[in-house]
């Protein structure tokens, strides 16, 4: 795997992100995150501001991966281009955005659930895909099932992905890193409950580190 896809997968969690309130949220979650030893983020279009997200938290967390998510459009691309984004992803896929992506040089992880996606993907030689939304669409059982006729993809699975899951997922040989929000809710953000999500990010690395050596 590349630089970026071997980073993202020895931390092994990836916490989804939507924002509100960039000004006021953004770093001090991530250094949440990091003492939990968690340090990367996937700061989601779904909430105006992204862009301004990542470059607040690159700027004061510089050692942070931080990507932008559900990115849906090239102009997208750009902003968290220019906002010091590191990595891209996509809640389907869309071959226009990921061959603009690999123009721009960013890894992006395109949201790939069936075998056309896989296909798709194979022509841009991606190593890792979205695996989304992986609960709605049959979790593991399927990832699995995947992974016989394309064993050259890892995924990331997001989407139903919780404390109670996580351990099986991330026991798998095909998952390279689990994408969650369950320690990013928008009532712990909201609320500034800044421990608490550090405290969760510290349980999600030890179930992956457990899960993964067996």
């Amino acid at each position: 795997m590349n630089a970026m896809n071997e980073a993202i997968s020895k931390i092994g969690i990836v916490p989804v992100i939507k924002l509100s309130n960039p000004e006021r949220d953004a770093v001090p979650l991530a250094k949440a995150l990091c003492a939990g030893g968690v340090p990367v983020a996937e700061i989601t279009f779904r909430a105006a501001g992204a862009d301004r997200a990542i470059r607040l938290i690159r700027e004061a967390v510089p050692d942070m991966i931080v990507g932008a998510g559900t990115v849906t459009a090239k102009e997208q691309i750009d902003a968290a281009l220019a906002a010091g984004g590191q990595f891209l992803v996509t809640p389907g896929f869309d071959g226009e955005l990921v061959a603009y992506a690999q123009e721009k040089g960013l890894p992006i992880y395109p949201g790939c659930t069936t075998p056309t996606d896989y296909h798709a993907a194979l022509k841009f030689g991606l190593e890792v895909l979205k695996f989304f939304p992986a609960e709605q669409s049959g979790g593991l059982a399927k990832i699995k099932a995947m992974s016989a006729p394309f064993p050259q993809f890892k995924v990331m699975p997001t989407g139903g992905v919780s404390l109670k899951n996580l351990a099986e997922y991330a026991a798998s040989p095909v998952v390279a890193a689990c994408g969650g929000s369950y320690m990013v809710t928008a009532e712990l953000i909201e609320g500034q409950r800044w421990e608490e999500i550090t405290e969760l990010c510290k349980r999600s690395r030890a179930i992956v580190e457990e899960a993964r050596r067996g």
